[in-house]
């Protein structure tokens, strides 16, 4: 079959958004609370307290989201919920009244859309919340309820508060708060294929689905892309799967998914042994043991085979999330392990993906500790901006960088070399992870032209060229990485 991906997404830069602790809006709108109950800002994140990062928030952020480059948004879950992550939906057709409620949302939505910035939101489709109108309407009336087939009911009672009694439901991971849906019921079904309609039909650019892999019942997915494509042919379906994605990734399913089968083994090259073991362990996408350049080269020639090419383009590439660690602080603080992974997250096939606040250098350990609210500017690292900047408005430029092909030129020992080419426009791109400075000599078969600007990093190159053979020589300082394009 021909798979058929959004176009938009392949020359998309994402930015990740957790609304509770992205901005709070500066211009004053009207609050549920006027009391001090609200976390202070610049503290550190409770798993339980609120920050009121909102959307009026968001809205007079997009200037310096449209300047940093980005086109597209993420948003962790915004519909109405009693958890500060909220993925603990009470309402799928609400906005949380905290993030500033529908109204907000509509006009976010427009003024992302007149920047030409996309939006993408979190769908919790295998679970919701004890708060959900049929839960609760089933812990109101017991097996009386007209609800009862919407969840997956073992026994009676009840017990959704006390850990001491059985539940008598399945609820996600066998956590109370999140009664999980019986995706087998029609009713369940349907409910949920009519909110995934009603907000792409309401405007939003795509769906993140999150734990997709739990909802079991056959075809389920391949009728959300149906019913979601059938009004938007260009919204995108990204599935939150850590792992190979195969099964969803056929092209009747998702466009993509989150790509931590490339965070794993980027962080690993570039991270090396100072990874901190206690925050990536659980849950691990495996940045560890350290890689060399070959066995890192073996890993991205593996993944760029697992799925087709046009599902390759549409992934959502990361290096962190709100599900992990930050990697500054999994790399011990290690500056220049970030900015080499982030050479490679904006050079690798796919929607490479931000999350909020790893461009101003925003720290952070296992949750809650990586959910910190966004730093005031005086707190920010402007070099790390700087490149963020300057990685993102290369993406942009150049066309190969985004659909062109991906070519191994060199790896072994501590350096990593590759192309990306598109018809006659080539660039290469190096990096040296050691703590040596890194001097390469090879033959080069596999490029049409000699790319010889150097458009990003540090380094000296030279081409040498004798009848049939062309060699480059690089040299590289310690934990550098540059870019050179033929034009």
């Amino acid at each position: 079959m021909i798979v058929q991906t959004p176009d938009w997404v392949k020359h998309a830069v994402f930015y990740q958004i957790f609304p509770d602790r992205f901005a709070q809006a500066a211009i004053p709108r009207k609050k549920l609370l006027s009391s001090d109950r609200w976390e202070q800002w610049d503290l550190p994140p409770s798993l339980q307290g609120y920050k009121e990062g909102n959307l009026w928030g968001v809205i007079e952020q997009l200037d310096y989201l449209q300047d940093l480059g980005i086109n597209a948004i993420y948003f962790t879950p915004i519909f109405q919920s009693a958890s500060n992550h909220r993925y603990h939906t009470h309402d799928y057709y609400q906005i949380d009244p905290i993030l500033g409620g529908n109204p907000a949302f509509e006009e976010m939505l427009k003024a992302a859309h007149q920047r030409n910035i996309k939006v993408v939101l979190d769908g919790v489709f295998n679970h919701a919340s004890r708060g959900f109108f049929q839960f609760h309407d089933i812990l109101e009336n017991g097996p009386h309820s007209p609800w009862l087939d919407w969840f997956k009911i073992e026994g009676w009672p009840l017990s959704a508060y006390d850990g001491s009694k059985p539940a008598n439901y399945v609820g996600w991971a066998g956590i109370r708060a999140l009664p999980q849906f019986n995706h087998d019921h029609p009713e369940v079904r349907e409910y949920i294929m009519e909110i995934a309609e009603y907000w792409v039909d309401f405007g939003i650019d795509g769906w993140r689905l999150d734990v997709p892999f739990e909802v079991k019942t056959p075809g389920f997915w391949k009728e959300f892309r149906e019913r979601v494509k059938a009004i938007n042919p260009e919204a995108y379906i990204v599935g939150e799967v850590w792992g190979d994605s195969r099964e969803w990734l056929d092209g009747t399913q998702f466009d993509g998914v989150m790509n931590y089968l490339f965070a794993g083994p980027t962080i690993a090259f570039t991270a090396g042994d100072r990874v901190k073991m206690e925050l990536v362990e659980s849950p691990s996408y495996f940045p560890y043991p350290p890689l060399f350049a070959k066995e890192y080269g073996e890993k991205i020639q593996a993944l760029l085979e697992l799925y087709p090419w046009e599902i390759q383009l549409t992934q959502l590439n990361l290096l962190d999330s709100h599900d992990t660690a930050r990697l500054i602080s999994i790399a011990g603080g290690d500056k220049a392990t970030v900015q080499l992974a982030t050479l490679l997250l904006f050079t690798f096939p796919g929607a490479p993906s931000i999350y909020y606040g790893d461009e101003v250098g925003l720290e952070g350990q296992l949750d809650p500790d990586c959910r910190r609210a966004f730093p005031m500017k005086e707190s920010w690292h402007q070099d790390v901006l700087d490149y963020h900047k300057k990685l993102i408005a290369i993406r942009h430029h150049y066309a190969a960088l985004r659909i062109g092909s991906y070519k191994i030129l060199y790896a072994k020992g501590i350096v990593y070399g590759f192309a990306r080419c598109l018809e006659n426009e080539e660039l290469i791109i190096f990096v040296n992870s050691g703590t040596e400075p890194a001097h390469i000599n090879f033959k080069v078969t596999q490029l049409k032209t000699c790319p010889n600007r150097l458009i990003y990093g540090e380094g000296k190159f030279s081409w040498k060229q004798e009848e049939d053979r062309t060699e480059l020589e690089v040299y590289l300082p310690p934990r550098q990485g540059l870019i050179l394009a033929n034009s």
